[in-house]
């Protein structure tokens, strides 16, 4: 999963951001983006697209990319997802994970094809189909938008508890969608979706 990287090194490229998000197909809840440069390639834990890593995989490996990669997090809460669409709120948080590194990339690889100008200067950016298997970086960058989504919801779950964000994460459940049609919407869910607004009703908060 280094040949990306490898080859940007070998044009002289030094900080290779690989970047990813998590949260853009649910009901609620913000979307995610984390932006990954490595100092260190060699893990004890497995790293992998993170939809292919259980929970406890994800958060074993957690520490070791914190600990060998220089990391950036974009938090887009739904109000913002809702006045600016999905797509360009996903943008906006890769854009603020790469703005949170400690120093720009010179060299930017990101999950998929749609990815105008993330980055204020004039570092090369790739688009790669399924980078988060492809890329290491791009893979650690999915680990890390995960679990801080997943911790996110889970704290959603303690305010919210009647919807059962800690279980499902916000995504469109048959259990989410019933919380949804008996309780109404609460702050956090994105009233723009489609979903959502089929079975809106008058929100109790």
């Amino acid at each position: 999963m280094l040949n990306y990287e490898h080859q940007a090194r070998v044009r002289g490229f030094t900080r290779i951001a690989g970047v990813d998000e998590a949260g853009r197909g649910p009901l609620a809840g913000p979307v995610v983006a984390a932006a990954v440069i490595l100092r260190e390639t060699t893990f004890k834990n497995r790293v992998d697209d993170s939809k292919k890593l259980t929970d406890e995989l994800r958060r074993a490996v957690l520490p070791e990319i914190f600990q060998n990669g220089d990391v950036g997090i974009g938090i887009i809460e739904p109000e913002t997802i809702d006045q600016m669409n999905i797509l360009e709120a996903t943008l906006l948080a890769m854009r603020e994970a790469i703005d949170n590194l400690s120093d720009s990339p010179d060299y930017v690889l990101v999950d998929g094809l749609q990815f105008p100008n993330l980055v204020k200067n004039k570092s090369i950016q790739i688009g790669i189909v399924r980078g988060d298997q492809k890329s290491f970086s791009i893979a650690c960058a999915s680990i890390v938008a995960k679990v801080t989504r997943d911790n996110l919801m889970i704290e959603l779950d303690r305010l919210y508890p009647q919807y059962g964000f800690a279980k499902h994460k916000g995504y469109g459940t048959k259990e989410h969608l019933e919380a949804i049609t008996q309780h109404g919407l609460s702050p956090v869910h994105r009233k723009t979706f489609i979903h959502v607004e089929s079975q809106m009703s008058p929100s109790p908060f």
